[in-house]
């Protein structure tokens, strides 16, 4: 417990002496699935992002909707922080509940966690002293640990032991954050 508040006393004193952005993602919030996060800076030209994206869907039509990502992220900004074009890398964590692309409208789904490592690029546009709308792009390569399963029966369709492992490159990263700054 001591060293949790240590921790969160460090990462709060950190916040509040540099610029901080707190965002939500207004092309997936559109979408029912809600995409925020929080933005500071670290440096001259760099910032961390650490952003959440949650599908809170349980099912649609039957089907299995429900993931989950959390991304912390690196961004290097070309003119100046906040304000233009910016490159970034991140590595995640997922977990999901979900169908594969190539298993819409059958019987089976997946249910299981994995990583992923890639990279986004970017723009932001200053609007006033408080806001600023980020929009980027990203992707990279998922690696995924699951069981499959059968929608009708909830039993396992596939032969393997423990977890099925599957990776691939994926666009992941999209949108438009509305970005507020804290202090």
């Amino acid at each position: 417990m001591k060293k949790l508040f240590i921790a969160s006393f460090l990462f709060f004193s950190f916040l509040s002496q540099s610029q901080t952005y707190i965002k939500a993602n207004a092309f997936t919030t559109l979408l029912t699935v809600p995409n925020v996060g929080i933005e500071t800076s670290i440096g001259e030209k760099s910032t961390l992002q650490f952003d959440v994206l949650a599908s809170l869907w349980k099912s649609v039509d039957g089907n299995p909707r429900e993931f989950y990502t959390f991304t912390p992220e690196y961004r290097y900004h070309f003119k100046e922080k906040y304000n233009g074009f910016y490159a970034g890398a991140h590595i995640g964590a997922s977990i999901f509940n979900f169908q594969k692309w190539n298993y819409i409208n059958t019987d089976n789904y997946e249910k299981g966690f994995g990583y992923f490592i890639g990279s986004t690029i970017g723009y932001q546009v200053k609007i006033n002293d408080k806001f600023i709308l980020d929009c980027f792009l990203g992707g990279g390569w998922h690696q995924g640990f699951y069981k499959g399963y059968l929608i009708s029966t909830g039993e396992r369709y596939d032969g393997a032991k423990d977890y099925n492992k599957s990776g691939e490159w994926l666009p992941y990263r999209g949108g438009i954050m509305v970005s507020y700054k804290l202090n």
